[in-house]
């Protein structure tokens, strides 16, 4: 007769995840979607909640800003910004998707271009351009994306946008790899580009390798791995501060009645400065008695950001919920 171990009745308790706020700078591995990446650097922090900033596809490696608790608050500014690639394209190939994920559909020669007549090909795409997004990506159409079509074997019509390439360096060029520096507009695929100018060339092309280095201001130089951020014996002290996300703005800061009127979501009337344009701000509490404007004070709390009008009307816009998101160091 076989015994049945007797449950010992305890229940095992599960750990509580932590409200964490900032913002952690990811460089992304190739072969990792960006939601998994995400997913893995959550359970590393044990946070409660978090988001990225715009997906990066798995063949693609480099910064990945993620945003925990509070900074959530404010990813869609990093979802509109300006993003910088450097990335290699592989002339004289076509592939199914654009990048080597996808079978070869075509291959011709490559001659050996003069850097003269590549740069010439270059200067037509920087400006505002038109891309047709590609069939193997993640847009939707009827609510099914459209790489499940093209798996299917199905193109469907897409309509062109308009991006706008800032930005297009040749920084070296061996027959028949090309590599590029690119700085555009949200929503510009990289892919799209470099089969444009393969096509451009007249040979066709596709992405041997696709690296992000910067998302507005923040760099890949102060990112980090997933395996980085696993080995931290404290993984929370390697996020950024919220405020991180938004110090391209200028500063506001209140003392602490006009900070609490502020925070119930009161327009405040500051008087004009010349020290400031009107425009978006951030605004902080600081222990002082003044209002100030544009000059950094330490140990100010992030309060959340604000249009600031005319006649210095501040007029609240997202707000940090526990005023602790963010201190000025």
């Amino acid at each position: 007769m076989t015994s049945v171990p007797h449950s010992t009745g305890e229940k095992k308790v599960k750990r509580p995840r932590l409200a964490i706020d900032g913002v952690l700078l990811l460089d992304k591995a190739v072969g990792i979607s960006s939601n998994d990446a995400l997913i893995a650097a959550k359970r590393v922090l044990w946070a409660a909640k978090a988001g990225h900033t715009g997906t990066l596809d798995p063949f693609a490696t480099g910064l990945l800003p993620l945003c925990f608790g509070e900074a959530t608050k404010f990813s869609q500014d990093l979802l509109e910004a300006d993003k910088t690639y450097e990335t290699l394209v592989h002339l004289g190939i076509r592939t199914e998707t654009g990048d080597t994920e996808g079978a070869v559909v075509e291959q011709k020669p490559v001659p050996n271009f003069t850097e003269a007549e590549i740069e010439a090909v270059l200067a037509q795409f920087l400006g505002p351009i038109s891309q047709v997004p590609p069939m193997y990506s993640a847009l939707k159409r009827d609510g099914k994306p459209l790489y499940e079509y093209a798996r299917q074997g199905i193109t469907l019509e897409r309509e062109a946008r308009a991006v706008i390439i800032h930005d297009l360096q040749l920084l070296s060029w061996q027959a028949p790899m090309l590599r590029l520096r690119v700085t555009c507009s949200k929503g510009t695929y990289i892919r799209v580009l470099g089969e444009d100018i393969g096509q451009a060339l007249g040979v066709g092309a596709h992405l041997q390798e696709l690296r992000r280095v910067a998302v507005a201001h923040l760099s890949l130089a102060q990112a980090i791995t997933l395996e980085q951020l696993r080995e931290e014996s404290e993984p929370v002290s390697k996020l950024a501060p919220v405020d991180a996300l938004l110090s391209t703005f200028p500063a506001v800061y209140l003392p602490g009645e006009l900070a609490q009127r502020f925070m119930h979501g009161q327009r405040l009337a500051l008087g004009r400065s010349d020290d400031i344009a009107a425009g978006r701000v951030r605004v902080y509490q600081h222990s002082g008695t003044d209002i100030i404007f544009g000059t950094t004070v330490l140990d100010a709390k992030l309060l959340g950001t604000a249009q600031l009008a005319e006649f210095g009307v501040l007029a609240p816009e997202r707000l940090i919920s526990n005023v602790a998101g963010a201190v000025v160091k």
